[in-house]
């Protein structure tokens, strides 16, 4: 309660003060990427943005682009203070786009989402399931599929 306005000061300091280490670090060059798992210790602070975990692992190895990093499956040690996770760097956005998953890809703002929710995408699929020829052409065009 009382202590919640120092609480939030502190914050941005703590977010400075996490040490990241990398373990079982790995360079494959059939992927184009270096690998890694990446270590965040934190105390007193519940987790780290992977915006700022990037920002001080391209420092850390001297990488240019910040998209090429990514981050993903970080955990949360019992007890907090500590989190896992894995981390890869690619040689160049085009390698990324090459092996990395689409939805890594979205996340990251390399690659483009489908429009228009799930449910909608496959009802308008069975409606166009239902016509042919010209009337298929037409519905087709007036939904942007």
């Amino acid at each position: 309660g009382r202590h919640a306005p120092e609480l939030i000061a502190n914050m941005s300091d703590a977010a400075k003060a996490c040490t990241i280490r990398t373990k079982k670090f790995i360079t494959n060059p059939l992927l184009g990427r270096r690998q890694f798992v990446v270590e965040v210790l934190h105390p007193g602070v519940a987790g780290i943005p992977k915006t700022e975990m990037r920002e001080k692992l391209a420092k850390l190895y001297k990488v240019s682009d910040l998209n090429t990093i990514v981050l993903f499956g970080f955990k949360l040690a019992f007890g907090g203070g500590r989190s896992t996770g894995f981390g890869m760097i690619y040689d160049s956005t085009t390698v990324q786009k090459r092996f990395e998953p689409r939805h890594r890809l979205i996340k990251a703002g390399l690659g483009k989402a489908k429009e228009g929710a799930r449910k909608q995408r496959k009802e308008l699929k069975n409606r166009l399931k239902k016509l042919r020829g010209m009337a298929l052409v037409k519905a087709r065009k007036g939904s942007g599929n």
